[in-house]
C-alpha cells in the first residue's frame, strides 16, 4: 500500500523504518500479538538501504561475544531465516564458510575464534590444517582453517518483500513515502508528524537504520551514541572466474574492529563478491565515492568520538582508503585467501553503508543497542547480523511491546 490517501488517522502501534528489521518486527507483532500496525517507510520503497544492500550471508554466530545479544538473536534467527525461507519458497542455501588464518600471528585467533563458536552453540565446528583446505575450497590456501557449517546465503531483499506480503495478509499496512519529521508524548499515546500527515498511535517501535539516532531524537530522546556510516565497497569475480569459490572465504577478523576483511561471497544467483572495503561515508544513503551530504559529513567530523577513533586507527583508515582507490590492492589483499586471484578477475561491484553506533569516548558500539520505554521502542543499533537476526530481534521487541503496555 503506497498511500492512506491523507494520512491523519490513528493505530495502535507504527513501526518507523521498512527494512528487514522493521518488517520483522512489524510482522512479529501483527502475527503473535495480534496489534493493529502500521508501517512507515520514508523512501518509495522497502529494503531501499542497508538490506537491499547486503552480502547476503546467514550469520552462524561465530564472531559474537557470549551472552551478548548478538550472539544469542543470531543463534534464533538464523534458524527462523531458513525456516521462513522453507515456507515462502525462498531460494537460499547452507553452503558452509571457510574462516582462513595466512599468517602466524593468526592461527591463536583462529583458535579463539572456534571456542567462541562453540560457546554459542555451534556445532559441526571444525579446524582444518593447510592440506585440509583445499579439499572445501581448492583454490584457497593458508596455515590453517576453520569450518563453520551452519552458515548460509540468501537475498535479502527477497526476504523483506515476502515478509512485507505476509503483513499485508495479516491485515498491517505500509505507507511508503512517509518520513518522521517529529514525534511527542501525549497522554493517550504519541503524536507523529509525518511528510504524509498527522498520525497518533498508543505505541510507537523505531527501527530506522541509518537515521536511527536521529528519529529517535525527533521523538524526543538524547542516545548516548551517534550514527557513522562506513561506506563497504564490493568488486565481483568476472564471470570466467566464478569457479575460483565454492562458496564462503573469510580472513581471521581484526578482533579491535566489527568489519571481517575482505572476504568472498557467493551469492545466490551464482554471482561472487569480493569485497567489502570499508570507508567513511560522505552521506548517510551515500553509496558512490561522490555522493555527499554536508549535513551528514558534519555530523561525524564534529562528533568527538569520531576523531577518538580516528586517531586509534588511523592506520587502517588510511589502509582502506588506499585499496578502495586501487584495484591492484584490493586483489593483492583478496590474494592472501586466493593466491591466484589477480586484479584481471575482479569488476565494479555494489556498495552498501553500514550504520554504525559510536560512543561519545570513541568506543565502536558492537552489540545490539534497543532502548525501551512504555510508549516507544527505539532500535538504535543493529548492524550485521541483523538480518539474520531480524526474526528474532522483532519476536522480542514485539513481546517487549506488549510487556510495556501491560505496565503502562
Amino acid at each position: 500500500m503506497d498511500g492512506l490517501g491523507g494520512l491523519n488517522s490513528d493505530c495502535e502501534v507504527a513501526v518507523i523504518g521498512g527494512g528487514i528489521v522493521g518488517l520483522a518486527t512489524a510482522l512479529a507483532l501483527v502475527e503473535r500479538e495480534g496489534r493493529e500496525v502500521l508501517l512507515l517507510e520514508a523512501e518509495s520503497g522497502l529494503a531501499a538501504h542497508q538490506t537491499g544492500h547486503n552480502s547476503g550471508v546467514i550469520h552462524a554466530g561465530l564472531y559474537y561475544r557470549p551472552g551478548s545479544l548478538k550472539a544469542r538473536l543470531c543463534a534464533e534467527g538464523r534458524e527462523d531465516l531458513f525456516a521462513f525461507c522453507e515456507a515462502q519458497g525462498l531460494p537460499y542455501e547452507r553452503c558452509g564458510k571457510l574462516v582462513l588464518a595466512t599468517r602466524p600471528e593468526e592461527l591463536g585467533a583462529l583458535d579463539a575464534l572456534a571456542e567462541r563458536g562453540r560457546t554459542n552453540g555451534l556445532e559441526g565446528l571444525r579446524r582444518l590444517s593447510a592440506e585440509d583446505i583445499p579439499a572445501i575450497e581448492p583454490q584457497a590456501r593458508g596455515l590453517a582453517g576453520l569450518w563453520v557449517p551452519q552458515t548460509g546465503i540468501v537475498d535479502y531483499g527477497a526476504v523483506a518483500r515476502a515478509m512485507a506480503e505476509r503483513f499485508e495478509a495479516a491485515g498491517g499496512r505500509i505507507l511508503k513515502g512517509a518520513r518522521l519529521t517529529s514525534g511527542h508524548d501525549e497522554p493517550s499515546g504519541m503524536r507523529l508528524e509525518t511528510s504524509a500527515g498527522r498520525l497518533r498511535c498508543r505505541q510507537l517501535v523505531t527501527c530506522a537504520g541509518l537515521q536511527a539516532d536521529r528519529v529517535a531524537r525527533r521523538c524526543g530522546v538524547r542516545p548516548d551514541l551517534r550514527i557513522i556510516p562506513f561506506r563497504g565497497e564490493y568488486l565481483r569475480l568476472v564471470e570466467a572466474r566464478r569457479d575460483l569459490v565454492r562458496g564462503l572465504i573469510y580472513p581471521v577478523p581484526d578482533p579491535r574492529l566489527p568489519f571481517l576483511g575482505v572476504h568472498f561471497t557467493r551469492r545466490v544467483d551464482g554471482s561472487v563478491e569480493a569485497g567489502p572495503n570499508a570507508v567513511l561515508a560522505w552521506r548517510r544513503e551515500g553509496y558512490g565515492r561522490l555522493d555527499v551530504s554536508l549535513g551528514d559529513s558534519w555530523s561525524s567530523l564534529s562528533y568527538p568520538g569520531f576523531w577518538r577513533l580516528a586517531r586509534r586507527f588511523w592506520r587502517v583508515g588510511w589502509a582502506e582508503q588506499r585499496r578502495s582507490f586501487s584495484r591492484r590492492r584490493f586483489a593483492s589483499d583478496l590474494a592472501r585467501l586466493l593466491p591466484g586471484i589477480r586484479p584481471a578477475d575482479l569488476e565494479p561491484g555494489g556498495a552498501g553503508v553500514r550504520a554504525q553506533a559510536l560512543a561519545r569516548d570513541g568506543r565502536l558500539l558492537d552489540d545490539f543497542r534497543i532502548l525501551r520505554g512504555a510508549r516507544a521502542i527505539h532500535v538504535l543499533n543493529a548492524p550485521s547480523p541483523a538480518a539474520t537476526a531480524a526474526l528474532a530481534i522483532g519476536r522480542q521487541i514485539a513481546a517487549e511491546a506488549r510487556a510495556a503496555m501491560r505496565t503502562a
